[in-house]
């Protein structure tokens, strides 16, 4: 007996019995509840929680109605045990503090759940040890597809790799002959582009801010664009020697502001200014303001990635941009036809990068010539 309770002419308050209370709690709604409830066949209201698009709308508004009033929670780990599929793909990104990356993971995520699939996320820090973990982890859980940064792989990974039989896409910074089909933009003409732009504006005397780093654990793709620039510096007969390097991957507005100081210590003649990354880019716009550098009058300055916040600081940054969120759209299509078993999937999607002249990037009229 539970509430009020009489007791020799007296009433007391009882407490409900605890173990009644905890053997309720631990009885979790079914899936077979859900369909009692909605009225319809466990196997439909299968159907609405993998493939929604499958089902009418008036079914998929009364299963979610069972479900919200029963707080229904699905078993995956059953579900994986009976079907063999786990519902999810992975994916492994360098770094979250790259907004860029976010932006990926958004539109994979906005394609891959039309087919029922969510997005596991692991990350890195740029070291290939943590990549090797989580492929490992990923496939341990069963996952259907992976979807990892482009770049060079250690000989651990790349065995791994070789011996599964999931669908494996590279994205971001695109290779010449890759071993999975791969979804991004070229890195190295994107460090091509940012220096013929500046080249054409009349600098000269150009500096470079990049990540430190080097074997498999580093920004490979800032490297690419690295080099993309010097190539086009040495082609125009112009001096690469003021590189500054700012400390290893993921860099950091800190760091950016950082290496801009350094760098103007070494060269206060500076012209023009490439950060390998927009962050670094808006690091080194605030040292030069905390110095008293006018951008662009003294010194031009232009980023990578068309990064959110540069375009919203003053001056706004040039940039070489890229749109990642159709880099993940294009990588989600690309998934789904490779589950799907099609075999017209192309090898690379280069979806290129553009050039978004701002304010922080101008002509240089002393340098150029002046007809007589």
């Amino acid at each position: 007996m539970t509430g009020e309770e009489a007791t020799g002419g007296a009433r007391r308050t009882t407490e409900p019995d605890a173990a009644a209370v905890v053997a309720r709690a631990s009885v979790r709604p079914t899936i077979i509840d859900v369909s009692v409830r909605a009225g319809v066949s466990r196997m439909t209201v299968s159907r609405a929680l993998r493939a929604p698009h499958l089902v009418r709308p008036d079914t998929r508004e009364a299963i979610a109605r069972a479900i919200d009033e029963l707080g229904y929670v699905p078993d995956r780990a059953a579900e994986a045990l009976s079907t063999r599929r786990s519902g999810f793909v992975g994916l492994v990104v360098p770094t979250l503090t790259n907004t860029n990356f976010a932006d990926a993971a958004r539109g994979l995520t906005d394609i891959i759940r039309r087919e029922g699939y969510e997005l596991l996320i692991g990350y890195t820090d740029y070291d290939e040890n943590a990549m090797l973990r989580h492929v490992r982890d990923m496939l341990g859980r069963r996952a259907e597809a992976l979807v990892l940064p482009a770049g060079p792989r250690g000989p651990a990974l790349r065995a791994l790799l070789a011996g599964e039989t999931i669908p494996i896409v590279q994205m971001a910074g695109l290779v010449a002959d890759p071993v999975h089909p791969m979804v991004g933009y070229s890195n190295h003409e994107a460090g091509r582009l940012a220096a013929r732009h500046l080249i054409a504006l009349g600098h000269t005397r150009i500096g470079v801010l990049a990540a430190e780093g080097d074997g498999l654990s580093c920004d490979h793709r800032g490297g690419r664009r690295l080099e993309g620039f010097l190539e086009v510096l040495r082609e125009e007969g112009l001096g690469e020697d003021l590189v500054q390097r700012m400390g290893k991957p993921p860099v950091s507005f800190t760091q950016g502001g950082q290496a801009m100081g350094a760098l103007l210590d070494r060269a206060p003649d500076l012209h023009a200014v490439f950060a390998v990354s927009d962050l670094v880019g808006v690091g080194a716009l605030m040292e030069c303001r905390r110095r008293g550098v006018r951008v662009p009058e003294d010194v031009s300055l232009m980023g990578f990635g068309g990064f959110e916040i540069g375009g919203a600081v003053v001056p706004a940054l040039t940039t070489v941009a890229v749109d990642y969120r159709a880099i993940g759209e294009r990588t989600g299509t690309m998934v789904l036809d490779l589950l799907a078993g099609r075999h017209d999937v192309p090898r690379i999607v280069d979806l290129g990068v553009t050039l978004v002249q701002r304010e922080t990037t101008a002509f240089r009229p002393a340098l150029l010539s002046v007809p007589a």
